[in-house]
This record gives structure tokens, C-alpha cells and sequence, in this order.
């Protein structure tokens, strides 16, 4: 029935009003911290940076293997078996042994319990391939152990990509998953991207190794080079500690020299060890590494010990904020290379915004007239309708704090489109009803009852297509599903309490009027 109780023409009032000061938050600033929440504007609207970043697994697959043949080697040299011509070629482990322990191998790889065993505890399914070929052993990564090893990989680069931007303070940064090998990063308002760039681009795996003098070092060494250029040196390979016992790193100021320096704090493990490689190395160069590149060697003069200590370097104070940075946020798994980049000017995105507006308010304006010629004070309340419907849309999307986007303005358009059908739908089925009722109320009653499932339905239905879009869907397109998503339930609510109770009101008091609409 046309009837609406106090209760709930109290409740559709404090509703409309409340998203309506959450609405206003964009356009006035209020002391407070509840209504201090405002849309955010996408990359497309305020300008920004757009990077497309792709994770290179090479290495990971590699430093995998290679791990993995050393453990080979050990556990058949436990067992006594002999294998010969060991080594990694083309992400491949090729072995070969005598013919009387090939059983023996092959027994080994898929025993559970052997340490070489290479199932998953979950999946039950294997991480890599072991092939025969005559009396050559084939190991390399199956078709899931690389799905598994690449998920992980970007999970891990995700976050630290992620922790890396959020150390900066970018403003709303959009960080996202694309495929399992890359990833995109959005920062509205940034239009110079070269620091992060610079930030991303680096896998920043520091380690401390001590400066040897020749190429007979029990563990290795290698030839590396100073950041700067400047001079070479080599290096051992044995890593005394690594960037994974840091707990913290700050720029700082040298009080003695003057000079900004990086000052690092260590966790009980890192602080053990530092402290032992220094009590040991008294008189040696400890080089500080930072992928592949040493950014300083000093001389150690004594025993450190208290968990603590310093990189120098001829840093300016960015540099070395970055560093610190850099090393706060941990090393990346694996190299991250960019392979698309796009900066939106803010201009443009003032154009966007521009359009965008004038495209609505041409819409909306259109909408307005017809309504209002085609049921002439009926139209005039669901213009009144459209216009609340748009502001608690606006309230709910500032309420989370979305961010607003092209394809979300279209999603707004597209909801005012949606609200007039509705509207339409139950004036022409009460059109309908009046003809064979006389009755106004019960007219109206009725065009307001039948054609509620064909408005649901419709809505339903387009509600679908808006989930799936915004799971399956990515950047633009979430942005669209998402104010399209809201505007059905915000357009049922203002068809079926706001316009109908200003119709409601209109109704009863016109009841006995021949000509209503």
C-alpha cells in the first residue's frame, strides 16, 4: 500500500541528510575527522606516473638450481653414489651415474622421505621434472614449480614494491598484480617518476664480504667494481652478512667529518656475526655490496660488537635517504624491469575532468527537460529523486574514500540513465492501472507493485554484470563496475522510498483529483 510509517519517513530523512554532509566534505573542509574523508581522483583525472613493472625470474631459477645441485651432491656423496659430470646448463641439472645406481636415483626422488624429494606436501604434485637419457639425469623446474616459484616471486615484489612507495608518502598509490609476472603501479599527482624509477629499479641484495687479495680464497672471489666508477676490487664469496639481519637504517650526520652517512641497526644474528667478522678482521677491507656494485670498503679498525654501524660513501642527503630507504624495505626477490611507463599531466587530467562534468551535466540536464514534459510534476520529483540519488552515491563513494576515475564518471551517467527507466517503467504501468481503476491511490498502488519486478530484474541483472566485471575486470574498468555497482542500489532506494513517498505525499493529498498524471 501507499503508507509510510514515521518511523521510516524519519529514517529515508536522516539517511538522505547524512550522506549529503558526507557528500559536501569534497567541496568544504570541516574540523573533523569523520568528515574529513573525500574522493580520491584516478591517474586519468589528477595526472600521475603509470609503470608496468615485470618481475625477471632468470635469476631466481637459476640461484634455485644451483642451490638444489649442491644438495644433490651432498646427499649422494652421504650415500656413497658417485655422480659425475654435475652441472647447470640452460636452467637444467645434468648428471650422469654408473648404470648400477640408476634404480637407486630414481628411488631416491621419490621417496618421500629423502631429502631430494621434490613433491609438494599440498598439491602432491611435482616441482620439477626428473628425465632418463641414457645414463644422463635431467632435473629442471615442471610447469607448476615455475607457476609456484613466479606467484611467489610477485607476492614477495608486490610488498616490497609496495613498503618501498608507501616509505616515500605518494599519495594514493594503486599497486596491482597483472598475470603471475607483473606488476602496476599507479601514483596520481606524481608527474615526475625518475626517484621511484630509480627506487624500483634497484633488487638493493646488500651484503658485507671482505675484500681479498688475491683469487685463492678457500670460498671464491670475484672481481667488482666501485658505484662510482672509480676503481675495482676482489672480492670474496663468502657473504659475512646479508641485508636480511637489518632492522633499521637512517640517513644521518657524521659529527666528525661532516659527512651523510647511512647508520644501520642489526638484528642478534646479524649483530653475532658483524661483531665476530670484525673481531677476526682486524686490518682487512669489509666491502659493502649493493647488487654487484660496492658502494664502500672500509678498513676495519676494531672490533664492532654493539649491533650497530654505518655506510659511507660520498652520499648527498637523498642518496642516501634512498639507500636507507632502500634497505629498510628489504631486497626484492627477483630484478624488476619496466616495460611500459605513461605520465598523465595534470592539465589533461583537468581536461578529463572537465569533460567529464559537462558530459554529466549535459545528460543530466536533457534527462531533466523530457522528464519533466513527459509527466509534468511527476517529473519534477524524480528530478528531485535523481538529484539525492546522485549525492548519497557521491556520500557513499567519499564515505570509502574510491577513487574516481573516466570510466567511473561513466558509471554515474550510466546511473542516471538507470534511475529515469525506473521512474518511466512505474509511471507508464501507472498510466496503465488508471485506466481501469478509479481509484488513485489504489492506481498508484498498483503501478508501483507491478512493475517492481521488472525494475528488480533489470537492476539485478546489470548488478551482475558489474561483480564480474569488477573480479575479472582491472584499473578502468574496476572504477566503472564500482559506481555502477553502487548507483542500483542507490537508484532502488530513491525509486522506491525517496520518489515514492514525495509521491505518497502528493497522492493523498490529490486523491480525488480526475487527472493525475
Amino acid at each position: 500500500m501507499l503508507y509510510f510509517s514515521k518511523l521510516k519517513i524519519v529514517f529515508i530523512i536522516i539517511l538522505s541528510l547524512f550522506f549529503t554532509l558526507i557528500a559536501s566534505s569534497n567541496l568544504l573542509n570541516f574540523n573533523n575527522k569523520f568528515l574529513d574523508n573525500k574522493i580520491n581522483l584516478g591517474l586519468d583525472l589528477q595526472g600521475g606516473s603509470y609503470l608496468l613493472l615485470e618481475i625477471d625470474n632468470t635469476p631466481v631459477i637459476e640461484q634455485r638450481l644451483q642451490n638444489f645441485t649442491i644438495t644433490v651432491r651432498n646427499h649422494f656423496k652421504k650415500k656413497g653414489i658417485r655422480i659425475k659430470n654435475l652441472k647447470l646448463e640452460n636452467q637444467k641439472i645434468i648428471f650422469s651415474v654408473d648404470n648400477r645406481y640408476k634404480q637407486k636415483i630414481l628411488d631416491d626422488f621419490n621417496d618421500k622421505e629423502s631429502e631430494i624429494n621434490l613433491y609438494y606436501p599440498r598439491f602432491k604434485s611435482h616441482q620439477f621434472e626428473i628425465l632418463e637419457e641414457k645414463n644422463f639425469f635431467v632435473v629442471n623446474y615442471s610447469k607448476q614449480g615455475i607457476v609456484e616459484l613466479k606467484t611467489s616471486s610477485q607476492d614477495q615484489a608486490l610488498e616490497i614494491v609496495r613498503r618501498r612507495i608507501d616509505e616515500i608518502g605518494t599519495n594514493e598509490p594503486n599497486i596491482l598484480k597483472r598475470g603471475n609476472d607483473r606488476i602496476l603501479v599507479e601514483l596520481p599527482g606524481l608527474d615526475d617518476p625518475m626517484r621511484i624509477k630509480s627506487l624500483l629499479g634497484k633488487t638493493a641484495n646488500l651484503t658485507f664480504r671482505f675484500v681479498t687479495n688475491d683469487n685463492e680464497d678457500s670460498f671464491g672471489a670475484e672481481k667488482l667494481q666501485f658505484e662510482d666508477g672509480s676503481d675495482e676490487a676482489i672480492v670474496s664469496k663468502r657473504i659475512i652478512m646479508s641485508g636480511d639481519n637489518l632492522l633499521d637504517a637512517q640517513p644521518r650526520m657524521d659529527n666528525q667529518t661532516n659527512e651523510t652517512i647511512v647508520s644501520f641497526t642489526l638484528d642478534r644474528v646479524g649483530a653475532k656475526r658483524f661483531g665476530k667478522a670484525t673481531a677476526t678482521g682486524i686490518g682487512k677491507q669489509l666491502a659493502i655490496v649493493l647488487d654487484g656494485k660496492i658502494i664502500s670498503a672500509p678498513v676495519i679498525r676494531d672490533t664492532i660488537a654493539s649491533g650497530s654501524g654505518q655506510i659511507s660513501g660520498g652520499f648527498t642527503f637523498q642518496s642516501a635517504t634512498d639507500l636507507a630507504l632502500l634497505l629498510r624495505s628489504g631486497a626484492l626477490p627477483a630484478p624488476l624491469n619496466i616495460i611500459e611507463e605513461r605520465t598523465v599531466g595534470p592539465d589533461l587530467g583537468k581536461d578529463s575532468i572537465r569533460a567529464g562534468i559537462i558530459a554529466l551535466i549535459i545528460g543530466f540536464i536533457l534527462v531533466i527537460l523530457f522528464i519533466l514534459f513527459k509527466y509534468k510534476l511527476f517529473g519534477l520529483i524524480t528530478n528531485i529523486t535523481l538529484v539525492i540519488n546522485l549525492i548519497i552515491l557521491l556520500g557513499i563513494l567519499t564515505l570509502f574514500e574510491a577513487t574516481l576515475t573516466l570510466p567511473g564518471i561513466a558509471g554515474i551517467i550510466l546511473t542516471v540513465g538507470m534511475a529515469v527507466d525506473a521512474n518511466v517503467l512505474i509511471f507508464e504501468r501507472i498510466k496503465e492501472e488508471l485506466k481501469n481503476e478509479k481509484n488513485n491511490l489504489l492506481a498508484f498502488d498498483s503501478g508501483y507493485t507491478k512493475s517492481r519486478t521488472a525494475i528488480i530484474d533489470a537492476n539485478i541483472t546489470t548488478l551482475l554484470a558489474a561483480i564480474i566485471l569488477f573480479f575479472m575486470g582491472s584499473g578502468p574498468i574496476k572504477g566503472f563496475s564500482l559506481t555502477l555497482g553502487i548507483g542500483i542500489f542507490t537508484t532502488l532506494f530513491s525509486v522506491y522510498f525517496i520518489a515514492r513517498l514525495l509521491t505518497v505525499l502528493y497522492v493523498s493529498k490529490n486523491k480525488n483529483k480526475e487527472k493525475l498524471i
